[in-house]
């Protein structure tokens, strides 16, 4: 049997990506708590959540976690004013980005079962 070097490549960047999607929702999930904070320290704890959530916007879907992908870019657009203007997000952005990190974990858990069932 002949095994495609491309789905082999796809299923280990898959691998990778699903051991550590739940870390990164739980990292970005206490970093949310830490942006409330004044100075340095909120926009370094928003660089890196919106790094984060974008970067699993964009591998998401190509390795088959497209709601994953959807709901981090849910969790990114809640954090894209602040990051672009360089300061900590406002209560309510704060808010929206608990709301939509909550439901990112809700959607990841669900395809992280669906791909297990799956052997994947």
């Amino acid at each position: 049997m002949h095994v495609d070097q491309f789905e082999v490549r796809l299923a280990r960047v898959r691998h990778r990506f699903a051991t550590a999607l739940e870390s990164k929702i739980s990292d970005a999930v206490v970093s949310a708590d830490h942006m409330t904070h004044d100075g340095h320290s909120a926009l370094e704890y928003v660089s890196k959540s919106y790094r984060e959530l974008h970067n699993i916007c964009g591998i998401g879907p190509t390795v088959g976690f497209t709601a994953t992908g959807d709901a981090a870019s849910t969790a990114k657009a809640a954090l894209i004013q602040a990051y672009l203007e360089k300061r900590g997000p406002t209560e309510n952005e704060i808010l929206s980005l608990k709301r939509a990190l909550g439901k990112l974990r809700q959607v990841a858990a669900s395809e992280l079962r669906s791909m297990y069932q799956r052997g994947g």
